[in-house]
């Protein structure tokens, strides 16, 4: 069983449970696939929206600490980010965040910068965002799968490769910048156990891009976020997303999203803090094959299982309730992801 946070040993019992809704961009766009993309009438309306119903939004940086140190945060608290540094980015989104007065963070790898792929900031363009209030963060040096070993790769020689790909990220990114916040936010939100614990050893944080809503029951090498893009770009999905609530999750088994050896039907055993939440209303929606009451074997424990096995790439379970005394749905989504069944990797 791997113990995410027993608050009362941690003597976090006084820390608010607000929590902290992170958003994921990628393009703001009318031409951009619309699958990763938000138009930029839609981003105006969202930020429009932030402003009006008196949210606040923080630097990511500001997240993390908080988070950190136990600090309390404001409920209705918003963090806004992109991923890749799409030039769209610079034209489009960065004047209306200016004009809002919003902080946001870029997560960019370092290669795309590096071959002026047209539509991809540059260096320069990247400098001068950041002194603008845009935080410049870690997307790996060229946006590879990050669990995937190359032919004849030993585990240790993997990890090896997977560090000195962060970490000269980082390097790049201070020495255009002077920043080094030491945030990664994960390519194509895939992680591994073993990433996470490297990580954590060399005092990064990580994101992914599983939905929920980050606290101090997030950890901190799997911060969720919310991607707004296509199907979910409308104000309307997006509003009950900023009112989520972090799910107090105590422990879970198991926390590796990667799936090996033919187990494709993951169960999730999940213990819960209950005081806010009532286990009658805690639902849960396995990806692709919809939703599922949860098997509860204790007042604070469940577990959910896929009926079916996940397609290989990536899925999700999730599971939501509402709150007892407050406006919004606790949130908690689960990462997976599995290579085909002759062990390969699908190919994106």
């Amino acid at each position: 069983m791997v113990k995410r946070a027993l608050l009362a040993l941690l003597g976090l019992m006084t820390f608010s449970a607000h929590a902290v809704v992170i958003l994921q961009y990628h393009h703001v766009s009318e031409i951009t696939p619309a699958a990763t993309s938000v138009t930029p009438a839609q981003f105006r309306e969202q930020m429009q929206f932030l402003a009006d119903d008196g949210f606040k939004v923080i630097p990511l940086s500001q997240v993390v600490e908080a988070i950190k140190n136990k600090q309390d945060l404001p409920a209705k608290t918003v963090a806004i980010t992109f991923d890749d540094g799409y030039r769209s980015i610079a034209t489009t989104a960065h004047p209306i965040l200016k004009e809002f007065g919003f902080p946001y963070t870029l997560f960019v790898a370092i290669e795309p910068i590096k071959q002026k792929f047209t539509e991809m900031m540059t260096w320069e363009e990247l400098i001068k965002l950041s002194k603008e209030g845009a935080d410049i963060a870690n997307h790996s040096w060229a946006h590879e799968h990050l669990i995937r070993k190359l032919d004849n790769e030993s585990q240790s020689q993997w990890l090896a490769r997977i560090k000195a790909n962060i970490q000269d990220t980082e390097n790049a990114i201070r020495e255009a910048t002077g920043q080094n916040f030491k945030m990664l936010a994960y390519p194509y939100g895939e992680y591994n156990q073993a990433i996470q614990d490297m990580l954590s050893d060399n005092g990064f944080v990580a994101f992914g891009q599983q939905s929920g809503a980050a606290g101090p029951y997030s950890p901190l090498t799997a911060l969720p976020r919310f991607p707004v893009a296509g199907q979910y770009a409308d104000l309307k999905s997006l509003k009950a997303k900023l009112y989520s609530l972090n799910m107090p999750v105590l422990e879970q088994t198991p926390s590796d999203p990667e799936l090996k050896g033919g187990h494709w039907r993951p169960e999730l055993k999940v213990k819960l803090d209950m005081s806010d939440i009532s286990a009658k209303q805690v639902m849960c929606y396995i990806q692709g094959q919809g939703a599922k009451t949860p098997t509860w074997s204790s007042d604070n424990e469940f577990s959910i299982q896929a009926d079916l096995a996940l397609p290989a790439g990536r899925s999700r379970y999730n599971c939501t309730a509402p709150s007892k005394t407050r406006n919004g749905y606790y949130w908690f989504s689960q990462a997976w992801v599995r290579p085909k069944d002759d062990g390969t990797w699908v190919k994106e």
